[in-house]
């Protein structure tokens, strides 16, 4: 697979984009992350997502099942 073509195979692409950049009270949010990352714990192109967002320095939202911080973190223990 070349590029960006894992994107159509992305399960989050069947769902509200939404649930994976909530926003409202902790607790909602909380709740929203929980069931994104339980969708992305289905998906077959979970690895890709994640690479892309580790390139790309996303830095909000759930890519490849893990928070955009948690990302941000492995990108920087990587640099040390």
């Amino acid at each position: 697979m070349t590029g960006d073509e894992w994107k159509l195979r992305a399960l989050c692409r069947e769902v509200d984009p939404d649930l994976f950049f909530p926003e409202g009270p902790a607790n909602t949010i909380h709740m929203r992350f929980r069931e994104a990352i339980s969708v992305c714990a289905k998906c077959e192109v979970r690895a890709e997502c994640y690479e892309y967002a580790v390139r790309t320095d996303q830095r909000d939202g759930i890519w490849g099942g893990h928070y955009a911080s948690q990302i941000q973190k492995a990108k920087r223990k990587a640099k040390v």
